[in-house]
C-alpha cells in the first residue's frame, strides 16, 4: 500500500483527481525535467480529450468561464508533472505563465490566470506561491481561450 502524499491529500480534499496526461497536439512532449526543475508545455483546458470551452475572453467566453478554464489547464499541467516525476516529488511551484485569447478591449488577463494560481495555492499551500506572467494574445491553438504552463522545483 502506497502512502498518500500531502499534495495528493489536498487534491482529494478538493474532490479533484489527476486526469490522464493530455496527448500532444503537435511536435512536443507534455513535460521535461532538467536538473531540479520540471517545465510543462502549454496546457489547454481539455477534459476527456475535448476542449471544454472555445472562443475569445471578453466575447464568446466570460471572465469566470476563462478562470475555470485556467484552473483546468493547471490541473492538466500537474498531470504532466505527475506522469514525469510523481506529484510527491514537487518541492514548490516556481512560475506560471498564462496566455489569454482576448477580445479587443479585454484587459483582465490577471483575473483569468488567477484560476490557475489560486488552484495551485489550494494544492500546494505556501509551496504554491509563484512568480507569474499573464499575457493577452489574439489567437491560441484550437480556438482555446486560455493556455497555461508551469515550472516546478522537484526533489
Amino acid at each position: 500500500m502506497t502512502a498518500v502524499t500531502e499534495w495528493e491529500s489536498n487534491l482529494a480534499k478538493l474532490e479533484v483527481t489527476l486526469p490522464p496526461v493530455v496527448a500532444p497536439v503537435a511536435a512536443y512532449i507534455p513535460a521535461i525535467r532538467t536538473g531540479s526543475l520540471v517545465y510543462t508545455s502549454g496546457q489547454l483546458p481539455m477534459a476527456d480529450g475535448q476542449l471544454t470551452v472555445a472562443g475569445k475572453v471578453g466575447a464568446e467566453v466570460s471572465t469566470e468561464q476563462a478562470k475555470e478554464a485556467a484552473r483546468l489547464c493547471a490541473l492538466n499541467a500537474l498531470a504532466a508533472v505527475h506522469d514525469l516525476v510523481g506529484l510527491d516529488a514537487v518541492v514548490r511551484v516556481v512560475k506560471v505563465v498564462g496566455f489569454v485569447a482576448s477580445a479587443p478591449g479585454f484587459n483582465d488577463q490577471p483575473i483569468v490566470i488567477n484560476g490557475a494560481s489560486e488552484f495551485l495555492g489550494e494544492v500546494f499551500g505556501d509551496a504554491g506561491v509563484h512568480a507569474r506572467s499573464a499575457v493577452g494574445v489574439s489567437e491560441l491553438p484550437k480556438n482555446t481561450p486560455v493556455e497555461v504552463e508551469i515550472i516546478v522545483e522537484v526533489q
